[in-house]
């Protein structure tokens, strides 16, 4: 197989096309419908779910969690959470889990 040829184009386009991948817009977030069965009554919720947030872990909010009464459980020993920028969250530590199915 011989390779193609490649032919310049005129410097207009090129700052064109790279004016073009500028003004795109990357995704940076993906949200997904999902629902959240409580384990005991089997009665659930369907929510707005950011994915691959680079979490190593699952996170409701504590409003949500008692509005739609899941039960908490406290943890032995308080989560620490930091940002991305490794600053300390504002909202504080994680200190109950809810257990859940979750499905989509």
């Amino acid at each position: 197989m011989q390779p193609k040829e490649v032919k310049a184009q005129p410097k207009e386009k090129v700052e064109t096309e790279r004016d073009m991948r500028r003004a795109v817009k990357m995704i940076t977030e993906v949200w997904m419908k999902v629902g959240i069965e409580k384990l005991d009554s089997h009665e659930g919720v369907t929510v707005k779910a950011l994915l691959d947030s680079g979490m190593t872990g699952l996170f409701a909010d504590r409003k949500f969690v008692e509005k739609h009464g899941f039960k908490m459980q406290k943890l032995d020993r308080p989560v620490n959470i930091r940002n991305v920028d490794s600053t300390k969250n504002s909202g504080g530590t994680i200190t109950h889990e809810i257990e859940v199915n979750i499905y989509f």
